[in-house]
């Protein structure tokens, strides 16, 4: 059987410090996300956006196999697949396109990224303690994160990727299936998430939505969409988003 090409995504939730205790040869590769890079050692690829603070950046040498992901790198990828209007302008989405476009996955598996800030005494909203909720900031592209979730798995589909969320939170905005990290673990007869990610896409649905996005031609090349933000229409985005919603009937991996 074909070794399986699964990027591990690491986002900043509290329940991403599972990872420290994971033998991360399950995966191919390890993509963090801001200061995920903090979680483990073991990162290949750290995708952070143009304004993330310089001080909260690795201060050591990096390792041979490491590499920082910046805007000259992701945006290009972003765009190749409809650019950030559509996909969702927070770097949960952000990452998971470049790593898509960049490193061509059969499956990523995305942990700490459920974009739920839970009020827990005692636990901070990220691994490092209290943090800016970036994607629940007020943004016209993130009207609908759950959408966002959808069109990411029908464009990873349509790369013949499957997308799986390995959180074990209650809650989470990603729609993507539920997969315990034990099934990585396995060194044969890994499940075949993209036919099931499949079945669960309605064809139709996800063309009416892509048809939708194209006659509506938000395309910002720079990827800087905020400064064109009064010419976008919310409402149209917003049923952009509907049509993706109905899209997605899921099924059991």
């Amino acid at each position: 059987m074909k070794k399986l090409n699964v990027v591990l995504m690491i986002g900043s939730a509290p329940d991403a410090l599972r990872a420290r205790t994971w033998d991360l040869c399950a995966f191919t590769s390890c993509v963090v996300i801001n200061n995920a890079w903090q979680i483990t050692e073991a990162w290949d690829y750290l995708v952070y956006p143009e304004d993330f603070p310089a001080e909260r950046m690795p201060q050591a040498a990096l390792l041979a196999q490491q590499k920082c992901i910046t805007a000259a790198e992701f945006v290009p990828e972003q765009n190749r697949f409809g650019g950030f209007v559509y996909a969702g302008g927070t770097m949960s989405y952000t990452a998971g396109y470049w790593a898509l476009g960049a490193l061509q996955p059969d499956v990523i598996a995305y942990l700490g990224c459920d974009m739920v800030y839970p009020k827990v005494d005692g636990q901070g909203s990220h691994f490092y303690g209290q943090g800016q909720a970036d994607p629940l900031r007020p943004d016209i592209t993130l009207q609908s994160l759950e959408a966002k979730s959808v069109r990411f798995m029908a464009l990873a589909q349509s790369q013949q990727c499957a997308v799986v969320n390995l959180s074990e939170l209650s809650e989470s905005r990603l729609l993507f299936p539920r997969v315990p990290f034990e099934r990585f673990a396995l060194t044969s007869d890994q499940p075949d998430f993209l036919a099931a990610q499949a079945g669960s896409l309605k064809t139709k649905a996800v063309a009416e939505a892509l048809q939708a996005e194209a006659d509506l031609g938000y395309m910002v090349a720079s990827g800087r969409y905020w400064e064109v933000a009064d010419q976008l229409d919310k409402d149209k985005l917003a049923a952009i988003d509907s049509l993706w919603l109905t899209a997605w009937a899921p099924k059991q991996l």
